[in-house]
């Protein structure tokens, strides 16, 4: 048996302007996983089993746009050999689907790292050829994704990242204090690839209003990585409120999360903001130990489907 996991993560600043060439951070949330165990059984067919959605299937009949398939594809094209016989391909998650946490990329990256095992290639997939592989897959389901989910994924680390040609700045940086998070779920699912398309069409028809919505998000991502290296959780804050407010600019927030971003402020959190591509999904917000409680509750009675406290660096 081989078995792999991956987390999964959250935006801190800088969703959807990371398309367009700005700086975003991200960081990993490691208690959040996906898992996937694949298993030699000797048969001619490759089963794909999906235990959390009560689905399996054989590889030879599944669909080419089941992002398990498409996982498998862009590993064989990367060692240059089938894997179509022999093996179970089992994949379980405790992250949200379509939540803004970066599930999809998480279940890529957790499938490669198994198939680096089963491969006898864990020292050539490297995390660099893990985040890309996981990348063609993102792009199947996303259009124009910018990298950042399956970067930081893959890196398993807080990651400053700027989408550039030819290749992308990626920079892992240290928190200093690490950052405790009330992650507040909307319950409304919110396709990335719908959201993305929507923000470009907009930005086609108003170029220089959405620029300049865009440079503002990327100095609010410089100042946070400041902020964070500084261990300064009230600029932190500060920072997660006016990101924020550009991003509601942007119409990619809408009532369920300001909601749920309103109560944890009333509450006592130091900053709220949505994080993903928005339009439901999920919100984050920095807490206190001392009125994590009260902030949790706050989200409760605002609407959350579920809240997940976890520390962040």
């Amino acid at each position: 048996m081989y078995s792999a996991t991956a987390p999964a993560k959250v935006i801190l600043f800088g969703e959807h302007a990371v398309v367009y060439g700005r700086p975003a951070l991200a960081a990993p949330v490691a208690h959040l996983r996906a898992r996937a165990i694949i298993e030699e059984t000797g048969e001619a067919d490759v089963k794909l089993i999906a235990p959390d959605l009560n689905r399996s299937a054989d590889l030879s009949s599944a669909n080419i746009n089941n992002p398990l398939v498409a996982t498998i594809r862009a590993v064989e094209r990367s060692v240059g050999c089938a894997l179509s016989e022999g093996y179970s391909l089992s994949v379980t998650s405790d992250i949200p689907i379509a939540s803004g946490l970066g599930s999809g990329a998480a279940i890529s990256v957790a499938i490669i790292r198994a198939f680096a095992q089963y491969l006898g290639r864990v020292d050539t997939m490297t995390n660099e050829v893990i985040s890309q592989l996981a990348y063609e897959v993102e792009k199947l389901h996303h259009g124009t994704p910018s990298g950042i989910d399956n970067t930081v994924i893959a890196y398993e680390r807080p990651v400053y990242f700027v989408r550039r040609q030819p290749a992308n700045v990626i920079e892992p940086f240290t928190i200093a204090r690490p950052l405790r998070l009330a992650i507040g779920d909307t319950g409304v699912r919110s396709a990335t690839k719908d959201v993305v398309g929507d923000v470009r069409r907009r930005w086609e028809a108003a170029p220089d209003r959405f620029e300049a919505i865009f440079d503002a998000c990327g100095r609010i991502a410089s100042e946070g990585r400041a902020a964070l290296a500084a261990g300064d959780m009230t600029a932190i804050g500060e920072l997660m409120n006016e990101n924020q407010s550009w991003l509601e600019r942007m119409t990619v927030s809408s009532p369920p999360l300001e909601r749920l971003i309103h109560a944890a402020r009333e509450a006592g959190a130091l900053g709220a903001k949505l994080s993903g591509a928005g339009r439901g999904g999920n919100m984050i917000a920095l807490v206190t130990p001392e009125l994590e409680e009260a902030v949790v509750a706050a989200l409760m009675a605002a609407g959350a489907v579920r809240v997940f406290i976890s520390d962040v660096g």
